[in-house]
């Protein structure tokens, strides 16, 4: 008998479980899944902004990321209602399951980011060393704070300052005999000969939106945090006055300043890539790209550059219209014929595409603007695309001039046929350190750098005279 009752206790086991499956397919019984652990970083790109030593931390990420998920139709409940009720820059997390029956095909590889805008913050993981100090050049209002801005840092924080050497090899800082002891300890570097993507852990920028611009080129991978101080003409993008700068770098040193993520474009510039053959024009016609049409041993890349603003493709000196082919993902979605065309990031939209009537767009919305400019068609409108799609320009087979192509107003080339561009979202972001918050400084800067919604105010009731009263 003892030797049967491990026998009979196995067999009703087995019965249990056997009756518990049969109830969870007739759905009276929940399903249980196993406990699964999110990363919120994208797999393919970097949690962390300088060499190793800063990083941006959502809020309480640690505790969502590793509870257990369970289909219990009271956990969804109270899940969904937490995050409807919170205020996200991005909107709530959308519920994945539609009606009783319909539900997003889940993708392990995909996970969707939401981010608080009041939870995006900068900590360090390590004391910040290497600061690098982007100083507009040509301008002598600027000698005097970035004299006291390098006294700082050198003597009170005890900081290794960078700088470019071109900027020390200034006359009037070379002739100021109590900077020299400061100016000796300095290093220097050159652009485009000396690499120092992997030493610095904060950049300081004196002057306008091209001091960060300029920061943003010479990081083409992982971008340190940059503090851009307001010194220049505009200032759109530079959201700290300097009069306190000491207490601003205190601060950003101590930690949790407020940060927005300025997303980039990767482009890559290919020549002799994108050849057409006469047996693929009806093709071409209903929209859809072959696989031969591309060759891509014949391509080669001759350039390949992290965009902060936008990238601009024009007629050049030619008196013709630009006639350039828009693709999507492969897809022809369109000719345009005019000026040329705006490929921006919402950074840049407030930049040249906000003149050629483009919206601006906060920079914390996942998104890449096409403008066009001057098109010759009325209804080409500026268009919002998601950031995840790939763009590629090519010169049209029947275009009469090439056309010229500009990367933040820089490394301006000619585009021939048989060329392409082609443009998509860099995993490479600039964090660029707030002076309030995200979406206060960018509110801010609206109205005091562009103006926006400036006008004469309407008079009141009782100081206007009213035509209609006074008649009768």
């Amino acid at each position: 008998m003892e030797d049967e009752l491990p026998s009979r206790q196995a067999e009703e086991g087995s019965s249990s479980k056997r009756s518990q499956r049969h109830q969870e397919r007739q759905g009276k019984l929940p399903r249980r899944r196993k406990e699964v652990k999110r990363s919120l970083r994208r797999p393919d790109c970097p949690g962390h902004l300088p060499g190793g030593s800063a990083h941006w931390l959502p809020e309480h990420s640690g505790s969502e990321a590793s509870e257990s998920v369970e289909d219990t139709a009271e956990s969804c409940l109270k899940r969904w209602d937490r995050f409807r009720r919170g205020h996200f820059l991005h909107g709530p997390y959308p519920a994945t399951h539609f009606g009783p029956k319909a539900c997003v095909l889940p993708n392990p590889t995909s996970v969707m980011h939401i981010q608080d805008p009041a939870s995006q913050r900068l900590t360090w993981s390590k004391p910040p060393l290497n600061v690098l100090v982007i100083r507009k050049i040509r301008d002598e209002t600027l000698l005097e704070p970035f004299k006291e801005l390098c006294r700082f840092l050198v003597e009170e924080k005890h900081l290794m300052v960078y700088v470019e050497k071109k900027v020390v090899d200034d006359g009037s800082l070379m002739r100021d005999d109590s900077f020299s002891a400061i100016c000796n300890q300095l290093c220097t570097f050159r652009e485009g000969f000396d690499d120092i993507s992997d030493r610095i852990d904060m950049i300081i920028c004196l002057g306008g939106d091209g001091t960060l611009l300029y920061a943003s080129s010479l990081f083409q991978g992982s971008v340190p945090p940059v503090m851009a101080f307001h010194l220049g003409s505009l200032g759109f993008l530079t959201p700290f006055k300097f009069e306190s700068f000491r207490t601003d770098v205190d601060k950003v040193f101590e930690g949790n300043a407020a940060i927005i993520l300025r997303s980039r474009l990767k482009v890559k510039v290919l020549k002799g890539m994108f050849q057409r053959h006469e047996q693929l024009l009806s093709a071409q016609e209903n929209g859809i790209l072959p696989h031969n049409h591309i060759n891509n041993e014949a391509g080669k890349i001759t350039l390949q550059l992290q965009v902060l603003n936008e990238v601009v493709v024009d007629r050049g000196p030619s008196s013709y219209l630009s006639n350039v082919d828009l693709y999507l993902d492969g897809r022809l979605i369109t000719s345009v014929q005019g000026d040329g065309v705006i490929v921006s990031t919402p950074t840049g939209s407030t930049a040249y595409a906000a003149a050629a009537g483009a919206s601006m767009i906060h920079p914390n919305v996942p998104a890449i603007m096409v403008t066009p400019i001057c098109p010759h068609s009325l209804s080409f409108r500026p268009i919002v695309v998601p950031a995840g799609v790939e763009l590629m320009i090519t010169l049209s087979p029947d275009a009469r001039n090439t056309a010229w192509v500009s990367f933040d107003g820089r490394k301006r080339q000619e585009i021939q046929h048989g060329d392409s561009i082609k443009i998509t979202t860099s995993c490479f972001p600039v964090p660029s350190i707030c002076c309030h918050d995200l979406v206060y400084d960018w509110f801010d800067s609206l109205a005091q750098c562009l103006h926006w919604n400036v006008r004469k105010k309407q008079t009141s009731l009782t100081d206007a005279s009213d035509s209609s009263d006074t008649e009768n």
